[in-house]
């Protein structure tokens, strides 16, 4: 079984625009939480009598951004800029946009105009702060950090940011004490939650189970919350918290293999109920019937029933997903040897 935890990887991009993912942009009254089809209707509709209107591009290069149309959202905030070029959010919005492109230069280009209209806008600090983090070039992100920092004391963002940096460069202790700090000023902070939920599970601390509990009361669906702590109960002994959070999160996110796998791992291997086991690893090959693993465990849960015929078919099914696959090349040598009588 492949125990580590789901851990949230930095993804810093998508972290770099949560204003774009978790934050449904407002249109001149519009939310983007609205039907999607309405909301680009809409702002076309508004376009129409105001062609000319900056913000009225900004609102759709942000929309096309959620909906992933990158060169739409390029074009879209690119007018926006020719029409205010002195409007430092617009920049921000451009930023956004050549990073989501794969584009950190002109990410980097943007938020320089942007701060040479406003030295002291703490969005474009944090962006700069972020950019840098993802281009390692940690000494620079720490310096737009601290500016940020001393334009907004309550900043949990930037504490987030550098909590980041701090864990890239190796000080785990500064960084929680900035993660609580972010937590401290945002008790909502979701991505702070989690990287703490995370590091105290990494040392079986069992604070790390507030913090994820915490963070599924922000978001109850969510499978890397839910996972993480699922995995945090059963690598430390606690198997019934553990099948209750998997058991949740097979309701939550029903495509979801590793759920009732790991289920299946904790009767099989440490609560022996090798029936329940068979159930759990047949709902992971329903969510995934390329799962060789779980064929792997579901046929020694059967050989551990003396069930030897559903065992080996599912050992070879194991072999046919996975050539060579060791375990089960050794199960079904095992039950070789116990047919010849050895």
């Amino acid at each position: 079984m492949n125990s580590k935890y789901f851990l949230l990887p930095l993804l810093l991009v998508v972290f770099l625009f949560s204003c774009v993912r978790h934050e449904k942009a407002e249109t001149n009254g519009t939310k983007v939480s609205d039907p999607t089809h309405l909301v680009l209707a809409d702002i076309n509709k508004k376009l129409e009598a105001e062609p000319n209107n900056p913000e009225l591009y900004d609102s759709r290069a942000r929309y096309y951004m959620l909906e992933n149309e990158f060169p739409l959202a390029l074009t879209d905030i690119s007018k926006a800029v020719k029409l205010s070029p002195n409007n430092p959010a617009f920049y921000l919005t451009l930023s956004d946009v050549y990073l989501l492109m794969g584009k950190p230069t002109n990410c980097n280009d943007a938020l320089k105009q942007a701060l040479s209209l406003d030295p002291r806008n703490n969005p474009a600090l944090l962006r700069m702060a972020k950019l840098n983090l993802i281009i390692k070039e940690y000494k620079t992100s720490m310096e737009y950090i601290h500016k940020a920092l001393d334009v907004d004391p309550v900043n949990p963002q930037a504490y987030f940011t550098k909590a980041l940096v701090l864990l890239e460069t190796g000080d785990t202790v500064k960084a929680v004490a900035d993660l609580k700090r972010a937590v401290d000023q945002k008790q909502e902070y979701f991505e702070a939650l989690m990287k703490l939920g995370e590091l105290y599970a990494m040392k079986k601390d069992p604070m790390a189970a507030d913090y994820l509990k915490n963070a599924i009361k922000i978001l109850p669906n969510s499978k890397e919350a839910l996972y993480m702590l699922g995995m945090f109960y059963q690598e430390t002994g606690h198997f019934d918290n553990a099948l209750k959070t998997y058991t949740t999160l097979s309701k939550t996110d029903t495509t979801f293999r590793n759920a009732p796998y790991n289920m299946g791992y904790i009767y099989l291997v440490e609560l022996k109920d090798y029936k329940k086991a068979v159930a759990c690893f047949t709902e992971a090959l329903h969510k995934d019937p390329g799962y060789y693993e779980a064929y792997f465990n579901r046929g020694y849960a059967y050989e551990l029933q003396g069930q030897n015929e559903n065992a080996g078919k599912d050992y070879q099914k194991s072999l046919a997903i996975k050539t060579n696959y060791q375990k089960a090349i050794d199960g079904l040598n095992r039950l070789d040897k116990i047919k010849r009588g050895h």
